[in-house]
């Protein structure tokens, strides 16, 4: 035979296989995509397993013919799914298999990734590949070239199968007639028709979600609501022996936000709310990568196509008081413990309207508390913060102004709380007679089922009697529990409780400021009636602008005050240094002088406390304002070269007068006690160490004092 004719015929099945193939295992690989197919495409799979007789017929032994069907109602989309593919590529890998065979190479892997890594390996290993149209052997050309070909077609068809029904769906969804799982409150009719749970108790549940969410504004609170009064969530068994039955579940988080997402309760009918996004499915993981899409990118939404228990327009609602309770910059956030009334609502007027934060003085967050800008360092590092607020003053403010506005409004807010609080009670009191009327059924079903029982079948009527007995002290507990409920609670309210709302709302400042009114109460009070508030400090001076953006788009415009500190800041400090001169030359002591700016509302940087006479003498000795002799008291000594006096060395080093008295009980200025005087002696170089003392920042000899060794003497610090 010719070189030629030996290639040729090295080329036909018969000849591809060899004694050393034949040593080895031949593998019959089993497959069928769904558990559906198993079960009603019998003859496909019969076709699958008929192939080990063609193993034999092939050459090989019986014994020799193993059969993987681990992958029976999987797909051939992932491999990472399929064990029995798994365990098919491990046995090549060592090089134990002669020969693989499937009905079509679709059977094997519908991704080229994983068919091309199985001819590799097949064609390192000598293994050959079979189906019903021949024998092909990878480590030959034409036969590698025609596997990958096939390969690639059957990729491409699982594409046009997906295609196409991807297509269907989406075409059946736009006219509102794709079926998927129904939420919580809604059932499906055998014709297929969507409608409310038929269980009043059901409809009355879905209904009382909404409305506590509505009334308390935040998930959390609503789930709170939820437990402390014992109420369950229907849901409908989709799958199980009690498919269709309804079941009561705790309420949990994940639950009561799919409720509040889910546009049906709005009477929407909406396909493409989720889809798969590849970069979010993580191999091992149970996520499956579906994504919630923004509203405008849903495939379908179509309103008024199913029964609606909300409107629109609270669905709308909803969905931006969710949007706006995420702890993110875009919003102000849920209201949380912390004494910053105000914080999520501030906005700073000097750099654009970026939103301001909080500074706490104590990690626990209830200290004393400022608004600070600090966009610019945050983002960029650079610069310091456009403005800082004193907290409680802006606090104040703001409050006074929501005070003021709704004082009016009282005799409806008395009226929208009392009408608020009895439509509550009525949805509790019509909850609890449905859980009441609904235990008195199982006990009266428990009931038929031991009557209808013969009586000698013990097995059975023991049983019987027992589930008899628990549903008849379930209904007893209920029917206690519900008197308690009416008792503390009445459907209707009392005169006597209809007078104390409305005294509260008379009242309202009592109320804002008792102890019973939590912070978190006074925040969604001010998030009710407020959508923003604009602050800018202006320039320096204690005067703070306020622009409140009422709900409802109405805006006002006010000037706050705020601590400051320094007295030159004061914007009427001019004024106030005039009138000190005029009644020092007046004569007035240092107390009447005090007096008079208390009377005539001015008041010290910090603001915290009223004028009193050594705050007026400090400003007399550091701008030369001179008093009657009488007035000033004993005359300070003489003083040499390089001495000070306290009010002079605060003047020269721009600083508070009692900070240079600090400093000298500390140590850390040289200077000795004349009478009632002390005199200070501080060169040049010592003033240039003061000055460089003065600026350093708040706390820096705190932290200097834990970094110091313990030997180590306040007054060594540099």
């Amino acid at each position: 035979m010719t070189g030629l004719a030996r290639y040729r015929a090295w080329g036909q099945s018969e000849n591809k296989i060899r004694p050393e193939h034949r040593d080895r295992l031949a593998v019959v690989y089993v497959r069928q995509s769904s558990r559906q197919q198993v079960l009603e495409h019998t003859e496909s799979t019969r076709l699958q397993y008929a192939l080990v007789e063609r193993a034999v017929g092939l050459g090989w032994a019986r014994s020799r013919v193993m059969v993987i069907d681990d992958d029976l109602g999987r797909s051939a989309a992932v491999a990472d799914s399929r064990p029995g593919f798994t365990r098919l590529v491990a046995e090549v890998s060592m090089g134990r298999v002669g020969l693989v065979l499937g009905i079509e190479m679709s059977r094997l892997a519908r991704t080229g990734r994983d068919w091309h890594q199985l001819l590799e390996l097949c064609s390192l290993s000598g293994t050959l590949l079979a189906d019903p149209d021949g024998v092909y052997d990878p480590g030959f050309y034409n036969d590698r070239l025609l596997l990958g070909l096939k390969g690639t077609m059957s990729e491409a068809e699982l594409y046009l199968i997906r295609q196409r029904m991807a297509s269907g769906k989406l075409a059946k969804a736009e006219r509102g007639e794709l079926a998927a799982l129904l939420p919580i409150g809604y059932v499906r009719r055998s014709s297929g028709e969507v409608v409310l749970d038929p269980d009043a108790q059901a409809q009355t549940v879905v209904r009382l979600v909404f409305d506590t969410f509505a009334r308390l504004g935040t998930l959390n609170a609503t789930l709170r609501y939820l437990v402390a009064n014992e109420i369950q969530l229907p849901v409908r068994a989709h799958t199980g022996l009690d498919k269709g039955e309804l079941c009561w579940r705790r309420p949990s988080r994940e639950t009561l936000q799919n409720m509040l997402h889910n546009p049906i309760y709005a009477g929407f009918y909406a396909y493409g709310r989720r889809r798969v996004d590849p970069r979010r499915k993580t191999p091992g993981r149970p996520s499956t990568g579906r994504v919630v899409q923004e509203r405008d990118t849903w495939l379908v939404l179509l309103p008024d196509r199913m029964p609606a228990y909300i409107s629109v327009e609270q669905y709308e609602a909803n969905q931006a008081r969710l949007a706006a309770n995420q702890q993110i910059a875009a919003a102000p956030g849920a209201p949380r413990p912390g004494a910053a009334l105000l914080s999520g609502l501030l906005h700073c007027g000097l750099c654009g309207g970026h939103r301001m934060t909080v500074r706490y003085r104590t990690s626990e967050g209830f200290g004393s508390h400022g608004y600070a800008c600090s966009w610019f360092p945050v983002n960029y590092g650079t610069g310091e913060s456009c403005q800082h607020i004193a907290g409680r003053a802006l606090d104040d403010y703001v409050t006074g102004q929501v005070l003021a506005a709704v004082a009016p409004a009282a005799l409806e807010v008395s009226l929208a709380a009392a009408a608020q609080a009895e439509a509550e009670r009525a949805s509790l009191d019509t909850l609890w007679r449905q859980r009441v009327e609904r235990a008195r059924y199982a006990a009266d079903r428990a009931r038929r089922q031991y009557q209808l029982a013969e009586p000698e079948n013990r097995l059975v009527v023991r049983q019987l009697e027992k589930d008899w007995e628990t549903a008849l002290g379930e209904a007893d507990r209920l029917d206690h529990e519900y008197q308690r409920f009416r008792d503390s609670r009445p459907a209707t309210l009392s005169p006597g409780e209809r007078d104390a709302i409305r005294l509260l709302a008379e009242r309202l400042p009592t109320v804002w400021h008792t102890g019973t009114t939590t912070v978190e109460d006074r925040k969604e009070i001010l998030r009710t009636v407020i959508e923003k508030i604009i602050v800018a400090v202006i320039g320096d001076s204690e005067q703070v602008t306020v622009t409140i953006r009422w709900a409802g788009g109405h805006e006002t415009t006010g000037t706050a005050v705020r601590p400051v500190g320094r007295m030159d800041q004061l914007s009427y400090f001019p004024r106030l240094l005039a009138l000190i001169t005029e009644l020092a030359a007046a004569g007035k002591t240092t107390r009447q002088i005090a007096d008079r700016l208390n009377a005539d509302g001015l008041r010290p940087a910090k603001r915290t406390t009223r004028f009193g006479p050594a705050q007026v003498l400090h400003l007399v000795n550091q701008h030369g304002i001179r008093l009657p002799a009488a007035r000033r008291g004993p005359a300070p000594p003489e003083l040499g070269e390089h001495e000070w006096t306290v009010s002079r060395l605060a003047s020269m080093l721009g600083m508070p007068t009692a900070s240079v008295y600090n400093w000298i009980y500390r140590g850390w200025l040289t200077a000795r006690h004349e009478g009632i005087h002390w005199i200070i002696t501080a060169d040049p170089h010592e003033l240039e160490r003061l000055r460089e003392r003065r600026n350093r920042p708040p706390g820096y000899y705190s932290r200097i004092r834990w970094t110091q060794p313990a030997t180590s003497q306040e007054g060594d610090h540099p």
